[in-house]
């Protein structure tokens, strides 16, 4: 199912009811899961991500996600758990094994064959059609593989372990497994070696398979299963090398040496640093008390270095009063206090606190601009491209393009296509006689327009019908056109700017702006341009389903400041901006 890239339809965070549900949805799915078991697989609060995908054959399918981990996914109202959360509780469902080479065929897309099944001492797993199964692999106990059992246990015994066994729906090295963070499967050794494999065992291959089992004393078939796993992973991290020539390069220095740290431990040393610049540039004494969420927009966002946005969420202290607090009994920096219900500020700076005097501006840093000046230039660097719509023949139309010389794929404008058609329609006299208006249907434009039902109905047309139709089964095409550089063609209609309101948490909303590489648009400047403007948190993130684009997520209902920047500043057409309509009523709370 997940042998081929997905496509993702949303990524929302689970709601507390819903989380609630889940736990009770998986310990009766799963009764063999503790209590202990279940709130360590759902925790009350770490946050859970549902995202609703579909697969490459048009399957919907939704994954629960942990810590960037998918940990289950449900398919027609059966939840099923991933390879990943096999490896914590391997005991989980009942295991078929099979030997290392075969991964390759199931990971391919293949179904488990009941010839390739090795059957332990203690005879085959208990499982009746249609129940979640699980795959393993000869001297490891870690699932490889998870699916549904195509027949009861009783008619694998019945039919010689003949016919298909497990049908396969996810894998280690699947798409689904790439969702997550790539780790490899742990080694579990098996307490009960298949020293003897019941039933028939017939030609050269089950002889050899036999031996290979007979021989358990010798540690040749660990190590052989061993090197298959291992040709296993070179074989995957070669094919993520190509599929993915492009490397994040946020955790290397300067020397293109890689970070060891984690993104947590990162985002926890670049809240300090620009927590110790503010202090030391930016905040004055006459100042105090200053609003602690004042104090982050106005003072630590314009301290953050050039290309790195600060993401207190993605820090071990989640919030700004948990890190203000840290500050202040840890390092002795600063006092914190409430003056009003619910709103804290900061009191008092200790000016002559040895980590502050001895803080230095990191010499990499660049002041920001000020917003008047980044305004003025890039409304004269920017110019948003032109877009044509084109129109492709397609293999049905090529007789009708062919006096003009226009073979199957060519891209042409309306008004080409209408020149073309009239052209046909002159050189061939279709035009009716009593009335101009009308165009008679010869044998090659009743195979290109018509439906096979109209063969023997319509026998004229009007030429603006002619066009329409003509048009309609044409392949749809756009042409992009940036100043100083050649035109590019593309298949498909251009697709737009699409702005969209989400929630987070219990009553927060973000922005998320998607689809601005496709029109010029840096989206790192519009991020930074768009956070002077409503002084609020924005970020970028990986856009799912999508290589090399990244998405601007600003904290709030930023709607209307978004269509002001696109449409009025970069000049984008308003029909190429999608979600405009989900501003703020004014009036309302936004």
């Amino acid at each position: 199912m997940f042998a081929k890239a997905f496509r993702v339809k949303s990524n929302t965070v689970i709601k507390g009811s819903d989380r609630r549900k889940l736990r009770a949805d998986i310990s009766a799915s799963f009764p063999s899961l503790s209590a202990e078991d279940l709130n360590e697989l759902i925790p009350n609060k770490e946050e859970l991500n549902i995202v609703k995908i579909y697969a490459h054959k048009g399957d919907a399918v939704t994954l629960y996600v942990l810590h960037k981990k998918p940990i289950f996914f449900q398919l027609d109202k059966q939840l099923f758990p991933t390879v990943y959360t096999l490896w914590q509780y391997p005991a989980m469902l009942p295991a078929f094994v099979t030997w290392p080479p075969v991964l390759q065929k199931l990971a391919g897309g293949a179904d488990l064959m009941l010839p390739g099944v090795v059957v332990p001492p203690d005879g085959l797993p208990e499982v009746d059609k249609g129940d979640c199964c699980a795959v393993t692999l000869v001297m490891n106990r870690a699932p490889v593989a998870v699916g549904t059992a195509a027949v009861s246990s009783a008619e694998m015994r019945n039919s010689g372990m003949k016919g298909k066994g497990v049908n396969i729906l996810h894998t280690y090295m699947d798409q689904l497994w790439a969702f997550g963070d790539k780790s490899q499967p742990p080694v579990m050794p098996v307490t009960n070696s298949p020293a003897q494999v019941e039933g028939e065992t017939e030609g050269e291959e089950c002889e050899e398979k036999e031996q290979e089992v007979n021989d358990s004393s010798n540690p040749a078939p660990v190590e052989t299963s061993r090197q298959s796993m291992q040709e296993l992973r070179l074989d995957e991290h070669e094919a993520l090398k190509e599929e993915e020539p492009v490397e994040d390069k946020e955790g290397e220095d300067a020397n293109g040496e890689e970070d060891s740290r984690s993104p947590q431990e990162q985002m926890d040393e670049l809240l300090l640093q620009c927590f110790l610049h503010a202090l030391k540039t930016k905040v004055k004494k006459s100042q105090l008390p200053l609003l602690t969420g004042t104090f982050l927009r106005n003072h630590m966002m314009f301290c953050c270095p050039k290309g790195k946005y600060l993401d207190i969420k993605k820090s071990s202290y989640k919030k700004l009063s948990k890190f203000l607090h840290c500050m202040q009994k840890d390092h002795s920096l600063i006092q914190v206090k409430e003056l009003s219900k619910g709103v804290e500020s900061i009191v008092e700076v200790d000016w002559k606190n040895p980590e502050l005097c001895s803080f230095s501006i990191p010499e990499d840093f660049e002041p920001e601009k000020k917003p008047e000046e980044e305004s003025g230039a890039s409304e004269v660097l920017y110019q948003p491209p032109e877009i044509t719509t084109l129109y492709g023949v397609t293999a049905r139309l090529e007789p009708l393009f062919q006096d003009a010389q226009k073979k199957k794929g060519t891209p042409l404008k309306a008004a080409e296509v209408r020149n073309i058609i009239t052209e046909y329609v002159k050189k061939n006299e279709l035009v009716y006689e009593t009335n101009k208006n009308y165009v008679n249907i010869n044998p090659t434009l009743c195979d290109c327009l018509l439906e096979k039902s109209e063969y023997q109905e319509v026998e004229k047309l009007k030429w603006d019908e002619l066009f329409s139709r003509t048009l309609i089964r044409m392949q749809a095409c756009h042409e992009v056109l940036f100043p100083g550089q050649p035109p590019v063609v593309k298949k498909g209609q251009m697709e737009p700017i699409d702005i969209t309101v989400a929630s987070r948490g219990s009553n927060k909303k973000v922005t998320i702006i998607k689809n601005l590489e496709a029109f010029g648009l840096d989206p790192a400047v519009v991020a930074d341009t768009l956070q002077h403007q409503v002084q609020a948190s924005c970020g970028l993130q990986e856009c799912p389903g999508a290589k090399n684009r990244v998405l601007v997520q600003i904290q709030g209902n930023q709607v209307q400041q978004v269509g002001k920047l696109l449409l009025d500043r970069y000049k984008i057409p308003r029909k190429y901006v999608l979600g405009l309509d989900k501003a703020p009523k004014p009036g309302k709370k936004k």
